[in-house]
């Protein structure tokens, strides 16, 4: 049985990816904030729990010891280098051959090829601003903590979402390594299959040294690339 630690367990992405790795059989450990654990009570008896701040090294290093990969949500939260201290501490303590696995959102790219909106351009710049005024969010330490795990020499993934919403799974997300690929323009994912891929993604060794941009399979745009390429093959 495979052994994965969640990291930001208690959020609603964490939440599904717990239960997503219990369905596979996985035993699973959760890290959360300690104000946070009642969140995942209805996971009582079935993982384990371990209360603290995600950028805390030795919370991190318990976490993760023994398991075969780490699921982490890289939240911006704070300006105390949320996101760069956890993956900092993640890669550190992790197995050496231990499978990683990074959430995150568009805005983060690998080597600059991405194309973003100005619709999306905007928004970075405008609540990036205004949330760092308020003490509240820290874009720029998402950035640094990507550019950190690009630097890596572990087996990482970082998976990038689009907007996110809720509903009944439509399957594992299509993806692309670029930001502005046709194939992503309905910018739209349930977040269960954001859940779905980030899991996923811990058996799957193509996606090694990636950063997969992904968009709902059920999307207008993800539906009319199936279609295309389905033409392409008749």
């Amino acid at each position: 049985m495979k052994k994965i630690c969640v990291v930001g367990a208690s959020g609603k992405l964490g939440q599904y990816m717990v239960q997503r790795c219990l369905d596979k059989g996985f035993e699973v450990v959760g890290v959360c904030r300690p104000q946070s654990v009642n969140k995942l009570d209805r996971f009582k008896g079935r993982i384990s729990v371990i209360p603290g701040l995600t950028n805390d090294r030795e919370v991190i290093k318990t976490a993760v010891a023994g398991c075969d990969g780490v699921l982490t949500v890289l939240a911006p939260w704070g300006i105390q280098q949320y996101s760069s201290g956890t993956a900092r501490a993640v890669m550190d303590y992790a197995e050496p051959d231990a499978r990683l696995i990074f959430s995150c959102g568009w805005h983060i790219s690998r080597d600059g090829q991405d194309v973003y909106s100005w619709k999306l351009k905007l928004f970075v710049k405008v609540f990036g601003a205004i949330a760092r005024l308020l003490r509240l969010v820290e874009l720029d330490d998402q950035v640094e903590a990507a550019r950190q795990i690009f630097q890596s020499d572990t087996s990482w993934t970082i998976v990038r979402g689009s907007d996110l919403e809720e509903g009944e799974s439509q399957g594992l997300p299509v993806w692309s390594r670029h930001v502005g690929d046709p194939v992503l323009a309905s910018n739209l994912t349930r977040r269960v299959d954001f859940a779905l891929f980030m899991v996923e993604a811990l058996e799957n060794d193509d996606l090694i040294h990636e950063a997969p941009a992904i968009v709902g399979r059920q999307s207008p745009s993800a539906l009319a690339h199936m279609q295309t390429t389905s033409n392409e093959l008749v």
